[in-house]
């Protein structure tokens, strides 16, 4: 059989959001800015796509932009955020766990004369309000720290954050990358409190290629400068025609996986818990490295590598990481910062849940775990 345990690196559409895509593709397929019936059809669809999203974060159609992928979205917070508060300050406080969207941007602007500050994570990777405050400075303009770590699982208190910066009297703007906790774990644009989230797509069973930046208040009341300039779309903050059948496939998951969100979110706890309860009992020495989060279960063998017990699972068609799947291979710098040793980092993998993973899968996993432990030569340190 096929277990595929991959799911924080992306997810299997749902039927839901590949019929709306269809349907774009080879029904309603008009250019929302054209002025004929067939472009006013989709301008239709454009709109009520924004507002099936915005009603799934809790926030207004108006403050919604598409996006082509989590990335763009991270750089357009991150790079405009820093244009638009330069005038204030150039300091920027995020952490070693980011995503490589946030380091990479960060890095750029360091190169244009800002000053970042990247804060040691906790040991679940998540960031503590506290070592924010410690960081925080009168010219801070801007904090972009993960709503939930793409590698561990841990949860940031972002809505803590938030309360904290205004209560500091600070002005610094505050993004959120949310690409793994949305439709994860319970929070809203309200309770999070942040000026700008990134979400995406093919985290919650979308395509590829389609994502958004919650901007709060919208345009007018933050005026992020577009990154991509041409034509007017996306109230003439992110130029190119819209791609209509992935925002109209994003739309769709967004809406179900709400309705599912309960439900799925104790059905993955459950088999994370199956996995790490049977996973512990039946071979010595591995570590549970996760937080919180409903759907990442991050493990390590020590002294077994990473590399070869996934290629061993992979022979036997079950699916799973050894770290965040934009590192392609690479020593997990997300580990790396929370401090483990060598032999844990090398060991670890990273295994993912969604509303689609089923108890098989997982017994397929532990059976494929255990098998590697006997039959693959643990490396001396």
């Amino acid at each position: 059989m096929t277990a595929y345990l991959d799911n924080a690196a992306t997810t299997k559409v749902c039927s839901e959001a590949a019929n709306a895509a269809l349907n774009i593709m080879t029904e309603n397929y008009g250019n929302p800015s054209s002025t004929h019936k067939m472009g006013r059809d989709a301008k239709q669809v454009l709109d009520e796509s924004r507002g099936k999203l915005a009603k799934a974060l809790g926030a207004n159609p108006e403050e919604i932009f598409f996006t082509s992928s989590g990335s763009e979205s991270d750089n357009w917070a991150i790079l405009s955020g820093a244009e638009l508060g330069k005038r204030r300050g150039k300091h920027i406080i995020s952490s070693e766990a980011e995503h490589s969207a946030v380091i990479k941007s960060l890095a750029a602007l360091e190169k244009q004369g800002f000053e970042v500050t990247m804060l040691k994570p906790e040991k679940d990777g998540s960031i503590s309000v506290d070592s924010v405050l410690d960081a925080l400075r009168e010219d801070t303009i801007l904090v972009s720290l993960m709503l939930v770590n793409n590698e561990t699982g841990g949860i940031t208190d972002i809505g803590a954050i938030s309360k904290a910066l205004k209560k500091n009297g600070s002005t610094a703007i505050l993004h959120t990358d949310a690409v793994q906790g949305f439709l994860k774990v319970p929070f809203s644009a309200k309770t999070l409190g942040a000026d700008m989230i990134s979400v995406s797509g093919h985290k919650i069973h979308a395509p590829k290629g389609v994502a958004a930046l919650y901007i709060k208040g919208g345009a007018k009341a933050l005026n992020l400068s577009p990154i991509i300039v041409g034509g007017s779309q996306e109230l003439g903050k992110r130029a190119g025609t819209e791609a209509l059948s992935q925002i109209a496939a994003f739309a769709a998951a967004a809406e179900i996986g709400s309705n599912l969100f309960e439900n799925s979110r104790r059905d993955m706890l459950r088999l994370k818990e199956l996995a790490a309860n049977r996973l512990l009992s039946e071979n010595e020495g591995l570590l549970i490295l996760s937080g919180n989060s409903p759907h990442i279960l991050n493990i390590s063998l020590p002294g077994y590598k990473s590399e070869v017990v996934m290629n061993f699972l992979d022979a036997r068609g079950i699916y799973v990481s050894k770290s965040s799947a934009c590192k392609k291979g690479g020593r997990s710098y997300v580990l790396e910062s929370i401090g483990l040793s060598g032999d844990v980092i090398d060991g670890a993998l990273r295994i993912s849940f969604s509303r689609f993973t089923t108890e098989d899968e997982v017994m397929a996993l532990c059976d494929g775990i255990s098998e590697a432990r006997k039959k693959l030569y643990k490396v001396l340190q």
